[in-house]
């Protein structure tokens, strides 16, 4: 139980429901920024305005997942109002609180350093990332289905790199009978892909395995898909990027040559909000009591 930790969430999406309701059955303090249009189910939670003196008790500060951006601006889905997290708001937070958030940008990463803020971010952790791989990977394969004229099975797809989310994409379009093919950069990739039955290929041979491709999944938060690479790809051949944007495909050209080229990074927040939720909601439980040496019951 974490009875006595004061909770305080900014912003998020449908992902920040779940966790507010692990938090609030765990007995937590809970306090919301930005939460003006939803209506709680929960009794006991305070609905406040995002001001630094509204800080001064909090242990544990919350933000969405893709935290804020490099003028402070934190996104949500259940306010008409701006809200910015200012200097104000981390200074506050000094000598107490710990802030989490999914992936950071410079501009809070700044200021956590600059006050001593303890900064976690969920995403980076490798049983987050691997767990979230799974929505992830299904969201894709939803996006391929509906943008494909085609069977999935029987088609050949190129997954590109081979991390957490990479590898169980591979693995579940090999499932459903697509001919996989996995391009890699490094001989410990390629090998685990050889093992698995994946096909690997290094992804600087990427333009000569082209002309057969039906799919092409990247997961490579750079450029890839180069005007290089695309010309080689068929006029029938989709494009699926989930790597953070802006990707790590020339989307300009791919339009230009008539390719059907997505952006689709979040996707376990669209297509798996509840699963996607309850993952961070497990890790961040999990930290804060380490943090504050409560006991897990």
């Amino acid at each position: 139980m974490l009875t006595g930790v004061h909770f305080a969430f900014v912003g998020g999406d449908a992902r920040q429901l779940e966790v507010i309701r692990a938090c609030a059955e765990s007995d937590a303090t809970i306090t919301l920024f930005g939460y003006d249009n939803w209506q709680s189910e929960f009794p006991g939670m305070r609905k406040e305005p995002f001001l630094p003196d509204k800080l001064a008790s909090v242990d544990v500060l919350v933000l969405p997942i893709v935290g804020c951006d490099d003028r402070g601006k934190v996104e949500s889905i259940f306010t008409h109002q701006t809200l910015i997290l200012q200097e104000e708001h981390i200074q506050a937070l000094a000598g107490r609180a710990t802030v989490y958030t999914g992936i950071a940008k410079p501009y809070l990463r700044g200021l956590c350093e600059k006050y001593a803020v303890p900064l976690e971010e969920l995403l980076t952790r490798d049983e987050v990332a691997i767990y979230n791989s799974i929505p992830t990977a299904e969201g894709a394969l939803m996006m391929a289905i509906q943008n494909t004229d085609f069977t999935i099975h029987g088609s050949k797809v190129a997954v590109l790199g081979f991390g957490r989310t990479g590898m169980t994409l591979a693995r579940m379009l090999k499932g459903i009978g697509a001919l996989v093919h996995t391009g890699v950069h490094r001989p410990d990739h390629y090998a685990r892909a050889m093992e698995q039955g994946l096909n690997p290929f290094y992804t600087h041979r990427l333009k000569e395995l082209a002309p057969e491709l039906d799919l092409v999944f990247n997961t490579v938060p750079k450029p890839i898909l180069t005007p290089s690479v695309l010309a080689h790809l068929p006029s029938r051949a989709v494009i699926i990027d989930l790597a953070s944007a802006p990707g790590g495909t020339d989307f300009r050209f791919a339009e230009k040559r008539g390719l059907k080229a997505l952006l689709a990074p979040s996707l376990p927040g669209i297509v798996a909000p509840r699963t996607a939720g309850r993952i961070l909601a497990d890790t961040l439980l999990r930290l804060v009591v380490q943090q504050t040496g409560k006991q897990e019951d």
